[in-house]
């Protein structure tokens, strides 16, 4: 058997980057999943290709009121929600903190940490009516630490924000079969790693043990076993997957 047979999934921020990796493992693992993005383009052509175990939706994961629909598709086409994988993120404009206009920080914030609160809020109810299920936020290294290279106030504290929403829905929802857990890459080959430092990781690859950058299905094997009933005794946590990077 799959280790996502007669698992329903939602996966934002999934038409490229690490979000594609999962939607391919997930589906290929008997998961169906309902991949969102704003990249309505890359998104169908995707959902084309992994076929009816999946559906593509135009998204936008900072809108509270955006969240509803993709829920209720869930249940219309697939029967019900059992995972969600809050993998959408940006990194934002790279500058000291003086320099970070206002609106850059709150946008920021609004698609790494309120985004993530908003799915929470939107899943919950119907997975209580599956008796369950799996949250896996995406956060960052970067929530673990001030950050490697240039500087990104806005990033770093929206992903240190991840860690408390996982905790703090972890324990109320602990009780009610309910597991969140977050996830935390160091430098993974994805299109918004190139835009902070380039495809080769730039000056942070020296800081790295294993010596290499990593691959977004490195991350998705890890987001799987969250996913998976494997994982049933583990809530709350911060998964670290970042070749040794934070042992610095």
């Amino acid at each position: 058997m799959k280790r996502l047979e007669h698992k329903v999934a939602i996966i934002t921020g999934a038409a490229r980057g690490m979000g594609e990796s999962h939607a391919r493992l997930f589906v290929s693992e008997g998961a169906k999943v309902v991949l969102t993005d704003l990249d309505a383009v890359a998104g169908e052509a995707l959902a084309d290709e992994l076929g009816e175990g999946a559906l593509f939706t135009l998204h936008d994961v900072a809108d509270p009121d955006a969240w509803g629909p993709v829920v209720d598709l869930a249940i219309s086409r697939f029967g019900g929600v059992d995972i969600l994988v809050n993998n959408a993120g940006i990194l934002g404009p790279i500058a000291p903190l003086v320099d970070l206009a206002i609106p850059d920080y709150l946008r920021v914030c609004a698609v790494n940490q309120h985004a993530q609160f908003f799915g929470m809020k939107a899943v919950v109810p119907a997975m209580l009516e599956r008796g369950g299920g799996s949250i896996v936020n995406i956060s960052s290294i970067a929530g673990l630490v001030a950050n490697y290279g240039a500087p990104s106030v806005a990033y770093v504290s929206s992903k240190f924000a991840v860690r408390g929403l996982t905790k703090a829905a972890a324990m109320e929802y602990g009780g009610r079969n309910i597991r969140v857990n977050s996830v935390h890459p160091g430098f993974i080959r994805t299109p918004m790693m190139t835009e902070g430092t380039d495809d080769t990781g730039g000056d942070a690859l020296s800081l790295i043990p294993l010596a290499r950058i990593g691959e977004p299905d490195e991350v998705s094997k890890l987001v799987l076993f969250l996913a998976s009933d494997e994982a049933s005794y583990i809530t709350g946590a911060e998964h670290v997957i970042d070749a040794g990077m934070t042992t610095h």
